[in-house]
């Protein structure tokens, strides 16, 4: 055991081994150096927390955008959903979207819809 406590007191001791004799310059070059250490730390230390608030705030903007679009989303489906009920209450009505009618443009998603309704003003880009 004692060996070991030997070891230890040669690992931390910060007396220059009996070769070398000290000199005051090193002293002052080893203070420079832990200064700009510690001031290297600093600063990065600073980066770190700016980087982590421009994170944070990146995430905020995020889950507002992201709520804003799933809002979005939920209108554009109500409006969809307003009118397809519109358009399946009117294709009875219409005479123009029966089967024989050459004047019929169909799209997959929307059903059947008749040429003059899409040519009217209401419906134009």
């Amino acid at each position: 055991m004692a060996q070991g406590c030997d070891s230890n007191e040669r690992r931390y001791s910060k007396s220059p081994s009996p070769g070398n004799k000290q000199d005051p310059s090193d002293d002052v070059k080893k203070v420079l150096r832990r200064e700009k250490n510690r001031i290297a730390a600093q600063k990065s230390r600073m980066r770190q927390m700016q980087k982590a608030d421009s994170l944070h705030l990146e995430s905020e903007n995020l889950e507002k955008e992201n709520a804003a679009l799933r809002k979005e989303v939920k209108r554009l489906s109500e409006e969809a959903k307003y009118l397809t009920t519109v358009l399946s209450n009117h294709e009875p009505q219409c005479p123009g979207l029966g089967p024989q009618s050459s004047n019929i443009l169909y799209t997959p998603h929307h059903g059947v819809y008749h040429q003059s309704h899409m040519t009217s003003p209401r419906y134009q880009h």
